[in-house]
């Protein structure tokens, strides 16, 4: 098979064509730029392009499939090329689709936790020998890429993401898997730009849970009226498992877990994390593994990149890093860090860095959402705002969404950052949390600078 992939550098973009490479499929790619890991793993598996840019030569006729990513526009040349000659034009999750048709499908969906609990499910899988194929969001401790896809493995575990598929594609990328076992995690309004209305946004995942394969599973948390209702519609055929979190108690700062008469003690925390643990016991009930078995497994894991990831630690305070940009995700994990430190001061930083986090209108789904914190601090780049051509936002007007006493809004770095060094770290939390990196801060060394002082 020749496969050619137009915008290769994406994050699953070159996860997918290190993937294909690996099963024996010729390679090749386009991007009119390259950053890091993608330009040094593509370079290492040869298949890193000898110059950036998009050349429509490189489109022939004996290719047997083109993969578009998001970052290609409509007029791309080599994507004007590929329709001139017939080709098959594919997004990406089409085409993760085509390899795993075959495969019983496990596809973990939801404004939140999907990556966590697609994680658990891959940890589990993987420390139990079970052969699988599999496409994350996120790098995993002990997996090499964020995609693996094999001819014999006879499950895929895939984390499905309601955002477009590509620039021709405008359906959900979850849309296109048709799971097998579908699990929902919760929703809570995001991704506005495409998704203008809440209706509009829950209506897509109604469109997800009726995409099931016949004699599936629905997974689905019990507590969202939302997705209750979208259960309530579902064909006959599909067997429905309503979740909450796992019953659990905290001894000596650690999780621990009761299930059917044991005790399992865990290395992550936070009810939202024994909600996506539930549910990834679920999924894998449903492939034939116990919960003994599950719990046992899931005990060692200590999350995926950036959730809630520890970048350091001092006898007399802790550093963590995690992805959280959504209102419901800043207030799981800010709720999450003061159930485990209840007696530490919590120092919380995030970045509006999003589309929807960006978007004035959408500015009051914040409401709240860091009031565990004993001092918040909100950083947003107004370069940012006009890269997305979005209306221009004041500190106070996000002050005043998040309303919270003791939050202070920064536009510039070295003040945010002079801030944070003005606290003392005795018996405290640090918690910084994005999608971005504050304007090419390097978190570890700040994490390090700030509770070392």
């Amino acid at each position: 098979m020749r496969v050619h992939f137009i915008a290769i550098g994406g994050s699953v973009m070159h996860n997918l064509a290190l993937a294909l490479h690996a099963k024996g499929f010729q390679v090749s790619g386009s991007d009119d730029e390259f950053f890091e890991p993608s330009k040094s793993r593509l370079a290492a598996a040869g298949l890193l392009p000898k110059e950036t840019g998009w050349h429509a030569d490189r489109i022939t006729p004996d290719l047997d499939a083109v993969i578009l990513g998001m970052h290609a526009m409509s007029d791309n040349p080599e994507l004007v090329r590929a329709k001139e000659l017939g080709l098959k034009v594919y997004s990406f999750p089409e085409y993760l689709y085509e390899q795993t048709r075959d495969k019983r499908r496990i596809v973990v969906g939801g404004s939140h936790g999907k990556t966590t609990t697609t994680s658990m499910i891959m940890y589990v899988l993987r420390k139990l020998g079970r052969d699988f194929d599999y496409m994350v969001g996120a790098q995993i401790e002990g997996f090499d890429t964020m995609v693996r896809l094999t001819k014999d493995a006879p499950i895929a575990v895939f984390e499905g993401d309601e955002y477009l598929s590509s620039t021709l594609d405008k359906t959900s990328k979850f849309l296109r898997y048709k799971p097998n076992i579908a699990i929902v995690t919760g929703i809570a309004w995001d991704h506005i730009n495409v998704f203008p209305t809440f209706d509009g946004y829950v209506d897509t995942f109604r469109k997800f849970a009726k995409s099931i394969e016949p004699n599936g599973k629905y997974i689905y948390f019990a507590e969202d009226e939302n997705l209750k209702s979208i259960g309530s519609e579902l064909r006959a055929d599909i067997a429905i498992e309503p979740y909450r979190g796992l019953k659990y108690t905290i001894e000596d700062g650690r999780v621990v877990v009761e299930e059917g008469g044991k005790r399992y003690v865990m290395s992550v925390f936070g009810k939202h994390n024994m909600q996506n643990m539930n549910a990834a016991m679920l999924a894998c009930e449903a492939v034939g593994i116990s919960r003994d078995e599950f719990l046992t497994a899931i005990s060692t894991f200590s999350g995926a990149a950036k959730r809630l990831q520890t970048l350091c630690e001092t006898s007399k305070a802790i550093a963590f890093l995690d992805f959280a940009h959504s209102p419901s995700k800043l207030k799981a994990t800010t709720n999450a860090v003061r159930e485990r430190f209840p007696n530490r001061k919590i120092v919380a930083v995030m970045e509006l860095h999003t589309f929807s986090s960006l978007n004035k209108e959408f500015l009051p789904q914040y409401a709240h959402s860091m009031d565990a914190a004993d001092e918040a601090i909100v950083y947003f780049n107004p370069k940012e705002i006009e890269h997305k051509r979005l209306q221009p936002i004041a500190t106070e007007d996000v002050a005043r969404a998040f309303g919270k006493d003791r939050l202070s809004v920064y536009t510039d770095t070295e003040q945010m950052v002079a801030h944070l060094r003005s606290f003392d770290y005795t018996n405290a939390v640090l918690l910084i949390m994005t999608s971005g990196n504050f304007s090419g801060l390097d978190l570890r060394e700040l994490a390090k600078s700030l509770i070392n002082k």
